[in-house]
């Protein structure tokens, strides 16, 4: 789920601020590998080319070059195929070219007003970007007239998220679940809100249900060994951590944990807002391959 603007996974998060925390940990605007490669507006079946058929499956694979040299190859026989212009789209606005991506997207858009694909590409490129208002209004809009889509619910939660709107973010998130009691990105990205808006035990609680699925996202992981750190068991946290990072990049990570901790803390007297002083206990979170391939239903 961006060159690399933001911290990769096995990074250390000990000199983070809150803003880049939420910007890694957040479904939807995290950087690559972790992006979501297909959007879930798709306007797929257009072209059944077998040079496009083959270039979808690449992307959703994670083969972004084998995905980009299809779609150009696509497009340059075909200036006028969306399918292809979109697919390119999104294959660049995965390899971290948010600039060239969002040329792109915002070509289809001028020549197809309301592509939906389009719009989602253009509000992510915001997101990542940080122009958080242009991608809020965005996403307002596809919500509106999509409002079945879990992906542009999981935008607009997580651009809230990002303006530190966590009541807002969560009630998004919510009726999203509630069409969508499955999707992982919203579980992800709830238990994040809810743990930056010091309601950790609560947090972890939503995580549980989806960190130790075979699909689920690495942030979910993540954001579950972020919410035991806050709450006091640094053990738990590190045990999630070393499946995915080098122990040293772990412990830099429960260092930030505890340092955030003490912050809290010392904010509001005591971790009330946490949802409990004490240390949190855990339930096994067994390492898992992250899924590339999520559908914005």
């Amino acid at each position: 789920m961006y060159s690399n603007p933001l911290p990769s996974r096995h990074r250390s998060l000990g000199a983070l601020t809150l803003g880049a925390l939420l910007a890694c940990a957040l479904v939807g605007c995290a950087s690559s590998p972790r992006i979501e490669t297909r959007p879930v507006l798709a306007t797929r079946g257009v072209d059944q080319g077998t040079d496009l058929k083959i270039a979808e499956s690449a992307l959703e694979s994670g083969d972004t070059q084998l995905a980009a040299s299809l779609f150009e190859k696509a497009l340059k026989a075909d200036p006028a195929s969306r399918q292809a212009e979109l697919g390119l789209a999104d294959t660049i606005y995965q390899t971290g070219e948010l600039a060239r991506a969002g040329m792109l997207y915002a070509h289809v858009e001028a020549s197809a007003p309301g592509d939906p694909r389009a719009e989602l590409g253009l509000a992510r490129v915001a997101l990542r970007e940080r122009r958080l208002d242009d991608a809020l209004a965005r996403y307002r809009r596809l919500v509106a007239t999509h409002p079945d889509s879990a992906a542009a619910a999981e935008g607009l939660g997580a651009a809230l998220d990002l303006q530190g709107k966590h009541g807002e973010a969560q009630a998004v998130y919510r009726a999203a679940l509630a069409r969508h009691p499955e999707a992982q990105g919203l579980k992800t990205n709830l238990g994040l809100s809810l743990i930056l808006d010091r309601h950790a035990r609560e947090g972890a609680n939503v995580l549980l249900d989806v960190a130790g699925l075979p699909d689920a996202p690495v942030q979910a992981r993540e954001n579950l060994a972020l919410a035991y750190g806050v709450l006091g068991n640094g053990q738990a946290a590190k045990s999630i951590l070393t499946a995915d990072m080098p122990a040293a990049s772990a412990d830099d990570n429960l260092l930030f944990y505890q340092r955030l901790r003490d912050r809290w803390t010392a904010q509001s007297g005591d971790l009330a807002h946490a949802d409990d002083g004490g240390a949190a206990t855990v339930r096994p979170v067994p390492a898992q391959p992250v899924s590339r391939s999520s559908a914005l239903e």
